[in-house]
């Protein structure tokens, strides 16, 4: 008797001390993860739910925008005509750079595995189009693409020499993909969704990038990055005006009248 109840009170203690264990530990994990990922994850899913396969209209017509592309262009007598439409370089006269850019961003690199910007643009396009509708998305994909594209411009007119310039031979390099426009997306919606490990993640990874493999791809990447966040700034600061006002005249609608009748429009 003595020898059982030992044995269930060692047995007892052990299980507690491995349950406090669990509890001590993963409820932390679980609670970062719910404030990086709640709100995010909650809005796809009410998205997805309320209006089902619409709600990815814009991801699915630009999934298969670029599986189209990249089918047209491995043959040959498709190659030329994507080029002439799609295919943006530095060199470029600027009217004609601004025609191809809306294009490029579904212009898929022929040296990189399609299935790799299928993915992103599914993910991350999805995710976006859900939280913040189909017309911002447009907007904030356009805005980090033609920022790339702008740069590249730039960066060779400063010169290899100068901070942040470029060599002349970038000048031929098509700029073409939808890596920027995925990266600035993921970066906006991050912000939007208050995911602040998420967004300075994706910035490091990028930043990484450079740092081992310095090519255009990966400076356009950085000037994507820079002017979605000053666009988030922007919006930042436009959003706390509105609330300073929305208070303001909350303040003065709840103060102490005068003894001036009431006027009447």
């Amino acid at each position: 008797m003595s020898t059982t109840r030992t044995g269930s009170t060692g047995t007892g203690r052990s299980g507690t001390a491995g349950s406090g264990t669990r509890t001590g530990r993963f409820p932390a994990l679980r609670r970062a993860a719910l404030r990086e990922w709640g709100p995010l994850f909650t809005t796809v899913r009410n998205g997805l739910r309320e209006r089902g396969v619409r709600a990815l209209a814009l991801t699915l017509t630009a999934v298969t925008l670029t599986a189209t592309v990249q089918l047209v262009q491995n043959q040959s007598w498709g190659h030329g005509p994507v080029q002439a439409l799609g295919a943006v370089r530095a060199e470029d006269p600027v009217w004609l750079a601004l025609l191809r850019t809306p294009l490029s961003l579904f212009v898929p690199a022929l040296d990189l595995p399609v299935w790799g910007a299928l993915a992103q643009i599914l993910l991350v396009f999805g995710i976006a189009e859900v939280c913040l509708g189909r017309w911002r998305t447009l907007v904030i994909a356009y805005v980090a693409t033609l920022a790339g594209t702008l740069y590249a411009r730039v960066g060779i007119a400063l010169g290899p020499d100068a901070f942040l310039g470029l060599p002349a031979s970038d000048a031929q390099v098509v700029d073409t993909g939808p890596s920027a426009a995925v990266v600035g997306l993921a970066v906006y919606v991050c912000h939007a969704r208050r995911a602040w490990f998420t967004g300075a993640l994706v910035i490091v990874a990028m930043v990484v990038e450079v740092l081992v493999k310095d090519n255009l791809a990966g400076r356009e990447h950085l000037a994507s990055i820079a002017a979605v966040l000053v666009v988030c700034a922007v919006r930042e600061w436009l959003g706390r005006r509105r609330a300073g006002r929305d208070q303001d005249l909350r303040a003065g609608g709840s103060g102490v009248r005068s003894g001036a009748p009431p006027m009447r429009s």
